[in-house]
């Protein structure tokens, strides 16, 4: 840990605080969270959820995870560093975005999300404060509840943030898939548009209640899945004419409103893929192309070890030590006020698809970075520092007719 020098505290959740710090190798500011779980070894640290599946994503548009450090049973997460999380753009601004803006952050979610569906993983945890904001790019963060499309059902419900869950989680229905992230996105296009929550309810009955008022309620033609699954827990869906999405996004032009109609589509099996609404024509008539679609292929297998219950990190004596490491996501920053939160699921695909190899960028620290199992940090030491810090990440200011270029990656779908 010697290499890096600890500024301040700008985050504390759950399973771990979040430091700003800065690289003395090359003065470059990272983000490292440091776990309030204590591991076992090494094994135990990669059987971690995040780690399972950022060791197979390496994307422009998820932010990356630098290094992975073991030391005397703490776990360190060193990331790159970002201003702030979406959900702070928006909440204090009296201006409304533009659509130029939406659409390039809209664009560079649905690659990121296209990516990781093509590689298998779903997010599970979509939502304002776990997409990050640079000048440049937004990324996708915090993998804590993201899965892998081989895992075996039935699977949790709770997941997501209420407020973007999509339908079939509200339903608990047991298993789902890419789906759920789609419809998170969807939630989140209209909330830009709006500067406010589409559907805030304040309890899962509240929030089908909130959906219902906006779309409309389901029916047999609309959703037959569903309708068999509410007969089965015996719920009955509140009763409405759809309100149109139009009148409640007046800022957003028809195209945009389309692409929303069409992710916040009460049937999982009748949502777009990523790839698919990544050529729809709110992109398309603007010049933002992409490459044809990657083959899939058929792939069948389980994980033994999968939980299906909340359970964030799996505490298992596992005895082999080992290093450290690049692995997870995370919420680098606190999301101001308090929100009510859970999560979305969904109907899976017939297919899942195949892995490719560990990307390179997983690697175990080098000789001189001052970085071992064998040794604390020192100086600036992460474990004591708990009181220091916790104030706000300055918002990002935005002019009025200022224009966030679309970043072109090359070699990224």
């Amino acid at each position: 840990m010697q290499r890096y020098q600890v500024i301040k505290q700008v985050g504390d959740g759950t399973y771990g605080s979040v430091w700003k710090a800065i690289d003395r190798c090359t003065n470059e500011f990272v983000a490292i969270k440091k776990m309030k779980t204590k591991f076992h070894g090494w094994e135990e640290c990669m059987n971690l959820r995040e780690v399972k599946c950022l060791q197979r994503l390496d994307h422009p548009n998820i932010v990356q995870l630098k290094e992975v450090i073991w030391e005397h049973g703490e776990l360190f997460l060193v990331f790159e560093y970002m201003e702030c999380n979406l959900y702070q753009v928006m909440k204090d601004r009296s201006k409304m975005l533009s659509e130029e803006r939406i659409r390039i952050w809209s664009f560079q979610v649905l690659r990121a999300l296209d990516y990781m569906h093509q590689h298998g993983i779903f997010h599970r945890d979509l939502k304002p404060e776990n997409l990050l904001v640079s000048d440049e790019a937004i990324k996708v963060a915090d993998f804590g509840l993201a899965r892998e499309v081989y895992s075996v059902a039935p699977y949790t419900d709770y997941v997501a943030t209420r407020w973007y869950r999509a339908p079939e989680v509200l339903l608990q229905a047991p298993s789902y898939s890419y789906a759920i992230d789609i419809w998170a996105m969807g939630a989140i296009m209209a909330e830009l548009f709006n500067l406010q929550p589409l559907f805030p309810g304040a309890s899962e009955a509240d929030e089908i209640y909130k959906i219902c008022s906006v779309l409309g309620s389901p029916n047999y033609h609309t959703w037959p899945d569903g309708m068999q699954l509410a007969v089965r827990k015996g719920f009955r869906f509140p009763q409405f004419a759809p309100a149109g999405l139009q009148s409640l996004i007046p800022s957003a032009s028809p195209a945009a409103v389309d692409m929303i109609s069409a992710m916040l589509c009460w049937d999982p099996n009748r949502r777009p893929t990523a790839y698919q609404l990544r050529q729809h024509p709110f992109f398309y008539q603007f010049g933002l192309c992409i490459p044809p679609p990657i083959e899939r292929p058929y792939v069948i297998t389980i994980d033994p070890d999968e939980q299906a219950d909340y359970n964030y990190y799996r505490r298992g004596q596992i005895h082999n030590t080992g290093y450290s490491q690049p692995l997870q996501e995370l919420s680098l920053f606190p999301s101001g006020k308090l929100r009510n939160q859970q999560h979305s699921s969904l109907a899976s695909k017939a297919f899942s698809y195949g892995f490719p190899d560990v990307i390179p960028c997983i690697k175990r620290p080098v000789a001189g970075l001052g970085i071992s199992s064998k040794h604390v940090c020192s100086g600036e030491d992460l474990s004591l520092s708990t009181a220091s810090g916790g104030g706000r990440n300055p918002m990002l200011q935005f002019g009025e007719n200022d224009y966030l270029a679309l970043q072109v990656y090359q070699g990224y779908p």
